[in-house]
């Protein structure tokens, strides 16, 4: 696989965890505002809504790289009726100006409450709108390993597993460091923390099981179908069957085993440190996992046709 399909990788994992962290940013300021009121949602999520931005942004430099000659870029966006590559990169602008204007807004605590929450679902719904981008890139007749039902589920799942353990990881350091600042507000914040966490391991480890269900059954509709999806099977049981053997490994442990970790350990007070260091492994080995299986998924593609 070529450098500038690395570029693709690491443009379309960055991306989608972006989103999948934005989606549940709001959910869980939503319901933790709901249980004890806006300020504690706010000290609990402030600081970790900071991290989304520079991931998307990073990810959207590394999709220019992949264009060949950057000043050819704005030629990317010239057929929106038409081409879902266009629409990728205008729903992925848009995506990051609105969900800015919306952290802006909310950091700074411009506006009333109703305002920002109105920006914030308009920019989960151009956040969503870029996956389902994303997706409809790679459905071409012309790529039979990728135009499945299952480019679009194992994406989706993508974005919400990263998007829950990356979260996860944020709202611990979000808490370390008011900790540090206001040790006064710790008590109630870490009875929230462990609160979230315990919702996220859970949603993690659901997460985990449609993706192990998924790819076995991705796997048989291409072997299934033209030779040109065989031979793409092939190459990932074959040359590729370790890869794909330590993806599943990973993610496996990650979501599944450290997921389980984070939540007993989330189950009573005191154990703070574990779960913390739980929280962050797991993020860091399912971020790997997905990596492996974005790589997979170029590396294995053979094309009908020239």
């Amino acid at each position: 696989m070529d450098v500038r399909q690395w570029s693709l990788v690491i443009f379309t994992i960055l991306g989608q965890m972006s989103v999948g962290a934005f989606l549940v940013f709001l959910v869980v300021y939503f319901f933790a505002a709901r249980k004890v009121g806006r300020e504690e949602a706010e000290r609990l999520s402030d600081l970790s809504l900071l991290a989304i931005g520079p991931v998307l942004l990073l990810g959207m430099v590394a999709s220019v790289l992949h264009l060949g000659n950057v000043m050819n870029a704005y030629r990317a966006v010239a057929n929106l009726g038409s081409s879902w590559l266009s629409r990728e990169i205008f729903f992925g602008v848009l995506f990051a100006v609105v969900g800015g204007v919306f952290g802006l807004m909310q950091w700074r605590k411009i506006g009333p409450f109703s305002l920002r929450i109105v920006i914030a679902v308009i920019a989960g719904l151009l956040g969503i709108a870029l996956v389902v981008s994303m997706a409809a890139v790679y459905l071409l007749p012309t790529q039979p390993a990728w135009d499945t039902w299952a480019t679009p589920v194992r994406f989706g799942v993508t974005t919400l597993l990263l998007g829950v353990l990356a979260m996860g990881a944020a709202f611990v350091a979000n808490y370390a460091i008011l900790q540090r600042k206001d040790p006064s507000c710790a008590e109630a914040q870490c009875t929230l923390l462990r609160s979230t966490l315990r919702w996220l391991a859970i949603s993690g480890v659901v997460l985990l099981g449609i993706e192990l269900v998924v790819i076995p059954l991705q796997i048989s509709t291409i072997a299934t179908g033209s030779a040109f999806g065989l031979t793409s099977i092939k190459m990932l049981l074959g040359e590729y069957g370790t890869i794909l053997g330590l993806q599943l490994a990973l993610v496996f442990l990650g979501a599944g085993v450290f997921g389980v970790f984070v939540y007993t350990n989330a189950m009573s007070a005191g154990k703070e440190n574990v779960m913390s260091v739980m929280a962050f492994a797991a993020f860091a080995i399912v971020l790997v996992a997905e990596i492996l299986g974005r790589f997979l998924f170029y590396a294995t593609q053979v094309s009908i046709g020239l």
